[in-house]
């Protein structure tokens, strides 16, 4: 574990290990966690006790590193168990040069698969920030007006850290 880091860390590293294909010839891609992205989303919570606040910095700064470009605007709403985060904007200029082209289902079957594809690095981010296991995760993205919806479904309410 690196010096300084919090001790539930130990566990997402070892649940986000990015396996070799010969290591599982079934698992889906993974991409990396950046952990200073989620701690500074936990301290949104402890700084202003704003669960909904936290959630949206972490997936903000977590599409930003995936993507190199992150939403210009994020709400969550949470509901018991269930997290709903809408993201506004953060479309690179390839996706916006192909929907000038027409090509709307092209980057949305790209968008959703690649979220298919680091969905463990997201899930991840998310329960650290709520102190609860994602149960289910969908991602959907609508173009007119550019807007990507992020759901979760939580093992219970959020939690915030003490």
């Amino acid at each position: 574990m690196a010096q300084g880091s919090p001790p539930h860390w130990s566990r997402v590293r070892a649940a986000t290990h990015m396996r070799t294909p010969e290591e599982d010839k079934d698992a889906a891609p993974n991409a990396p966690v950046d952990y200073g992205l989620i701690e500074r989303a936990e301290h949104a919570v402890d700084a202003t006790g704003n669960m909904r606040l936290a959630i949206s910095n972490a997936l903000v700064g977590v599409k930003k590193n995936l993507y190199g470009k992150g939403p210009v605007k994020a709400k969550t709403y949470i509901n018991d168990n269930y997290v709903f985060t809408v993201l506004e904007g953060g479309l690179t200029r390839n996706e916006q040069t192909l929907l000038e082209a027409g090509e709307q289902r092209l980057v949305r079957e790209y968008r959703l698969r690649f979220q298919e594809a680091v969905s463990k690095t997201i899930t991840t981010a998310i329960e650290e920030v709520t102190g609860r296991s994602v149960l289910a995760y969908h991602s959907q993205i609508v173009f007119s007006p550019d807007r990507a919806f992020e759901i979760f479904v939580l093992d219970g309410p959020p939690q915030p850290r003490s």
